[in-house]
């Protein structure tokens, strides 16, 4: 899943960046509000970390901005402020959760993934099969059968994209932008490392190459 981090504190951004790519994210990270509209308008993220006291324009107004233009992406604030009106002013402009400075990160990762859990609960079932494989998106595990198989965060990634579209064809730009940030500039034959991993874990029929166009997750 992909991330967005509007945060004008550098090192707390980098930090919080660093933190969630461990645990398997995406994350993108800009330092100005109005950069973060923007990007958030254009990128296909599945949750914002939004500051509320940021350059170009505060996090209450991107915040507002976004919902008006029917973007329902979620959306957990940021505040060096603590009091009820700052809380109830940025939930009122649309923002699902508010986490006061200074906080815990163990306490925002919990609230990031009870976001998107929220999120998936509202639509499809977090629980994915294909064949005889079953890849939870809540817990980040996957069984084959009975027997649970031992990806690292960046392989989970990459199978969660093709198994949310099994069957179809998925691109590696469209993995790229998903599993990888927006400053990526490396070789995205990467990706070809990924598939590799996860076809000695999972099985050698489990992902097809459709050469020209992506890859294919198919049940066996």
């Amino acid at each position: 899943m992909r991330l967005l981090i509007v945060e004008d504190e550098k090192r707390l951004a980098v930090s919080l960046a660093r933190g969630l790519r461990a645990e398997g994210f995406a994350v993108d990270v800009v330092h100005d509000g109005l950069e973060g509209l923007h990007l958030a308008g254009e990128g296909a993220y599945d949750l914002i970390v939004l500051d509320i006291m940021l350059p170009g324009m505060n996090g209450y107004r991107v915040c507002a901005a976004l919902r008006a233009a029917g973007n329902d992406v979620p959306i957990l604030m940021l505040t060096a402020k603590d009091g009820e009106y700052d809380e109830a002013e940025g939930l009122d402009t649309g923002a699902d959760d508010y986490l006061t400075k200074p906080f815990s990160y163990v306490v925002l990762v919990a609230r990031v993934k009870a976001l998107l859990r929220r999120r998936g609960s509202a639509g499809a079932s977090p629980v994915l099969r294909i064949g005889t494989l079953t890849v939870d998106t809540a817990t980040r595990r996957v069984h084959r059968e009975e027997t649970e198989v031992t990806l690292t965060a960046k392989e989970f990634a990459v199978l969660e994209q093709l198994a949310v579209r099994a069957g179809q064809i998925v691109g590696k730009p469209e993995i790229l932008e998903h599993v990888w940030d927006f400053a990526y500039d490396g070789d995205p034959n990467i990706i070809e490392v990924y598939i590799s991993a996860l076809r000695r874990k999972l099985g050698a029929t489990t992902i097809q190459t459709v050469r020209g166009a992506g890859y294919r997750l198919v049940a066996v």
